[in-house]
C-alpha cells in the first residue's frame, strides 16, 4: 500500500504541530509529506520539512524567506515558495489528505486550495465556514471533496452523528469550557490584561483562540461552522458550558438517546480521528478514566457576560454578509487587544458596532455569490473595525 500524501497549511501552530507529532509516531511509509506552509517561524518550518523531508514549503511572509532559504540551503530538494500566492499554490499539491490550519480569513484562499482537489480536507479554520459558508460548502460539493473536522467540537459531533438517519436528529450540542472568566464578573473583565485572558485553564492554544475562548467567540463561530457542516437551522445547535472539557459534543436523536463523544482534552484525539479516517489510529494522549475525574458538570452559558454567543446566532440568522462581517470584525477587536490598544470587554462591544454599523450601511451589499464578494467584505469590514477602534481612541 503505498504512502498516504498529506500537506499541513500552517504547520507551525499548536494544530499543525501536533499533526507532524502524530505522524512522526506512525509506521514507517504510511505517509509522505507533500507540503508545508507557516506564517513567519521560519526556523520551525525549515526544521519540520527537513525532518519529513518535505516536498516543498512556502512561508507567508516576504520577510521571513532569507531566514528560510538560509536553514534550507543545504536541501536543494525541498523547494521554497514565498509569499500568499506561494502558500496557494503548495495548497493545490498533489495530496490525498490536507490538514488546513492557518488560523483567521488568512486561511480561507489556501483552504480553497487544497479542497478543489477534491480529496480529504481535515480544517481546523472555522473561519471559512463562519464568512463562506454556502460557497464553501456548494464548492466542496461540487469538487467531490470529504470534510473531516478537526475543531474538537466538530469532531465530536461528527462522529456520533448519524447521517443515514439524519432525519431522527433533533439537534447537537458543543461544548464549552468557559474559558479563563467563567466565573469573572464583569467588572473583573473589564480589567482583563492580556496575560489573564491568554490563560486557559485547560487547553493550550495560539494567542488568537485563546482571546476567542476568553470571549466565547469561539463558541459563536463554532455554532456558525456547525450550522453550515452539518445542515442545521441556529436553533439546533446548542451550547453548554462544561468545564471539565471531557464532553466534546453531543448529539440527540428523536427517541431520546443523547449520543456523545468523549476524549481527555487534547487536540491529538480529534486530528488523529481525522488523519486515519476512515479508520482509527493511536495517539499517545491520556487515557480518560472516568473513576478519576469523578464528575462532570454542565450549565448555560452566561449571555450577559459573553455577548458574543448571541451575536454569533443573530449574524447566522442574519445571513448575506453578517457572519464575515462578524469574523473580520472580531479579529481586528482581538488583534487591537493583544497590542493593549483595547479593553477585554470592547472585544464584543466593538464586534456588535461594527455590525450594526455594516447592516445599515446602503453601500453595503447585502449578499454573497461568489468567493470575491466574501474577500471583498472582508476588506470593507476590517478597515471599518479598524475606524471605530480610532474612534474610541480618540473619545477614551
Amino acid at each position: 500500500m503505498s504512502a498516504r500524501r498529506v500537506s499541513i497549511l500552517g504547520a507551525t501552530g499548536s494544530v499543525g504541530t501536533a499533526t507532524l507529532d502524530l505522524i512522526g509516531r506512525a509506521a514507517p511509509g504510511q505517509y509522505k509529506v507533500v507540503a508545508l506552509t507557516a506564517k513567519t517561524n521560519a526556523a520551525e518550518l525549515a526544521r519540520q520539512a527537513i525532518r519529513f523531508q518535505a516536498e516543498c514549503v512556502a512561508i507567508a511572509d516576504p520577510a521571513a524567506a532569507p531566514a528560510l532559504q538560509q536553514a534550507l540551503k543545504d536541501h536543494p530538494g525541498i523547494e521554497i515558495g514565498v509569499g500568499e500566492d506561494a502558500v496557494c499554490d503548495v495548497a493545490a499539491r498533489d495530496a490525498d489528505w490536507t490538514m488546513a490550519a492557518i488560523v483567521g480569513a488568512a486561511g480561507l484562499k489556501p483552504t480553497l486550495a487544497a479542497l478543489r482537489q477534491g480529496r480529504a480536507l481535515a480544517f481546523a479554520n472555522k473561519e471559512c465556514l463562519v464568512c463562506a459558508g454556502s460557497l464553501f460548502m456548494d464548492e466542496a460539493a461540487r469538487c467531490g471533496t470529504t470534510l473531516l473536522p478537526v475543531d474538537s467540537e466538530h469532531n465530536a459531533v461528527f462522529q456520533v452523528f448519524d447521517r443515514a438517519h439524519r432525519e431522527a436528529i433533533r439537534s447537537i450540542t458543543l461544548t464549552a469550557s468557559g474559558g479563563p472568566f467563567r466565573e469573572a464578573t464583569r467588572e473583573v473583565m473589564a480589567r482583563a490584561s492580556r496575560a489573564d485572558a491568554l490563560a486557559h485553564p485547560t487547553w493550550e492554544m495560539g494567542a488568537k483562540i485563546s482571546i476567542d475562548s476568553a470571549t466565547m467567540m469561539n463558541k459563536g463561530l463554532e455554532v456558525i461552522e456547525a450550522c453550515w457542516l452539518f445542515d442545521l437551522a441556529p436553533e439546533r445547535v446548542e451550547v453548554v458550558v462544561h468545564p471539565q472539557s471531557i464532553v466534546h459534543g453531543m448529539v440527540e436523536y428523536a427517541d431520546g438517546s443523547l449520543l456523545a463523544q468523549l476524549g481527555s482534552p487534547d487536540m491529538r484525539t480529534p486530528i488523529a480521528s481525522a488523519l486515519a479516517w476512515p479508520e482509527r489510529m493511536a495517539a499517545p494522549v491520556e487515557r480518560l478514566r472516568l473513576t478519576d475525574i469523578a464528575r462532570l458538570d454542565f450549565e448555560p452559558p452566561d449571555l450577559t457576560r459573553f455577548p458574543a454567543i448571541r451575536l454569533a446566532r443573530e449574524a447566522m440568522e442574519a445571513g448575506g454578509i453578517a457572519p464575515a462581517v462578524l469574523n473580520a470584525a472580531n479579529e481586528i477587536a482581538v488583534e487591537a487587544f493583544l497590542a493593549d490598544r483595547i479593553g477585554f470587554l470592547d472585544i464584543a462591544s466593538g464586534v456588535e458596532q461594527v455590525l450594526e454599523r455594516s447592516l445599515s450601511d446602503a453601500d453595503m451589499p447585502r449578499s454573497l455569490t461568489a468567493f470575491e464578494d466574501v474577500f471583498a467584505i472582508d476588506h470593507r469590514a476590517r478597515q471599518m473595525a479598524r475606524d471605530l477602534m480610532v474612534e474610541r481612541l480618540t473619545h477614551s
